[in-house]
């Protein structure tokens, strides 16, 4: 047999017994050729028909991986099935409880909501900081109130443009992170006692913003791959007459799904037709893992009834709190909000990101940052793979940094939750992420925080505690 062909068939071998795991690193050319007495050209060769059977995947700057292999991994979590009325949202206790509980710094935090911070470039950041801060004229300090400092919404308003979409830049306004962004748009177009369409399940700052303003939430079945199904959520729609709709269509939290863009195209008809204002969280937007950053339901809106909010929190700059809204025809209502409450984002905040932007470092972190997460997805689905019980269902996200396993029927995730806290690993119990309790079995992982060393012990622990978590 060919050289190649051997060494080729060996690996895949390895490959098919569960050796060489799904995301796993195969050794460099140069590594391989020293081991086996092969040339560079000869291991080239043999990676290269892997790569043609489907089995090894090229990543740029980082070699060869051994390819996910869909079909080996447990199933998908089928979609939730909630029922289409409205309820009174009361999650704010339990939410505050287990957010208290990850905060200890030996914890590893599968639990967080956050990015691991050294994928970020803080100090290019403080260097951008420092400079715009330094050539800052004293008066300017206090002038950039609402919507924002006039470079960092050009820099905003451009993104949209070489995205593809053109949005009048007056509907932008800067608030302090996208918490901020969503809670405006949200008291925008609603009072006290109205209805808001939410997916099931979801993001928990959705449900503690409902339950602060005193509005009912309809939840909607959500699909863990192609989002809120729209058949259900026009029935919501006919039969509550809701204020607004709030959803993530680009890599849900917590599930991790993408909507389709046909379905995105689909949605923003349905708005049209009923003339319903959506809120579109869109922070996870950047972190793709395609070719090509998945549009937003805002790039199809043509009546401004799609308020998107987004920030650099998750993508660029953790702790600097800047995010904004692209408001649609409710900017006004945003901009005077904004007014009333926080005045305006900080400026130094403003500055700094403004000035990073204008370097073009952004879309080279960006790269970076991409490849890093799908490599750490990679890693945490292999450990499901090889550690959980096949009973087990989840998710595969095409970008972000969370996916949902779903536990075997008769487990409680808030059980496996208090166990893991025990042994010092945060996971997020699926009873944070909806209103009536009823997909207690899910469990929010993040695989972009933990190192894969930190994300491999965790998740032996967690297979071993799984037991616990049975009724």
């Amino acid at each position: 047999m060919v050289r190649y062909k051997a060494f080729a068939k060996e690996l895949a071998l390895l490959i098919e017994s569960g050796e060489l795991r799904p995301g796993q690193r195969l050794p460099s050319l140069r590594e391989s050729s020293r081991r086996r007495g092969l040339s560079v050209s000869t291991v080239l060769k043999a990676y290269h028909l892997l790569e043609l059977q489907g089995l090894v995947q090229a990543r740029e700057r980082s070699g060869f991986h051994v390819s996910l292999r869909a079909d080996r991994y447990p199933q998908l979590p089928v979609s939730s099935q909630p029922r289409l009325d409205t309820v009174d949202v009361g999650k704010s206790e339990l939410i505050a409880q287990v957010l208290h509980a990850q905060k200890s710094e030996q914890m590893v935090p599968m639990g967080s909501a956050f990015p691991d911070p050294k994928l970020f470039p803080f100090r290019r950041l403080s260097q951008s900081l420092s400079r715009s801060m330094r050539h800052l004229p004293p008066e300017k300090a206090v002038m950039d109130i609402t919507p924002g400092n006039p470079e960092l919404l050009r820099q905003v308003a451009l993104r949209y443009h070489l995205q593809g979409y053109e949005l009048d830049r007056q509907e932008i306004v800067v608030t302090h992170g996208a918490m901020e962004a969503l809670n405006l748009c949200l008291q925008a177009v609603t009072q006290p006692g109205d209805a808001v369409v939410i997916e099931s399940p979801s993001f928990y700052v959705c449900l503690q913003a409902l339950e602060r303003l005193g509005l009912r939430a309809i939840e909607v079945a959500t699909d863990p791959v192609e989002g809120m199904n729209l058949g259900a959520l026009e029935r919501a729609i006919v039969h509550h007459r809701p204020a607004a709709i709030w959803l993530m269509s680009n890599f849900q939290n917590p599930l991790g799904s993408l909507m389709p863009e046909a379905r995105k195209r689909a949605l923003a008809e349905l708005l049209s037709r009923h003339q319903l204002p959506l809120i579109e969280d869109d922070v996870y937007g950047e972190l793709y893992f395609g070719e090509n950053r998945p549009p937003p339901v805002k790039a199809f809106d043509r009546d401004g009834l799609v308020l998107h909010c987004s920030s650099f929190s998750k993508c660029l700059a953790p702790g600097y709190r800047i995010g904004w809204a692209a408001a649609g025809r409710y900017w006004q209502q945003v901009q005077t909000l904004q007014l009333g409450t926080s005045l305006s984002a900080a400026v130094p905040s403003q500055l700094a990101i403004a000035d990073y932007l204008d370097t073009g470092a952004f879309d080279k972190h960006l790269k970076g940052l991409r490849r890093e997460l799908e490599h750490r997805r990679d890693a945490i689905l292999g450990c499901v793979q090889q550690h959980f019980p096949a009973q087990c269902r989840v998710t595969q996200p095409q970008g972000g940094y969370f996916l949902w396993l779903e536990l075997p029927p008769g487990h409680d995730s808030f059980r496996l939750y208090q166990a893991a806290l025990q042994q010092g690993v945060s996971i997020a119990p699926g009873s944070m992420f909806n209103v009536r309790d009823d997909i207690s079995r899910g469990v929010r992982l993040n695989y972009g925080y933990p190192s894969i060393e930190d994300t491999e012990r965790a998740m032996k622990l967690l297979a071993r505690l799984l037991p616990l978590s049975e009724h």
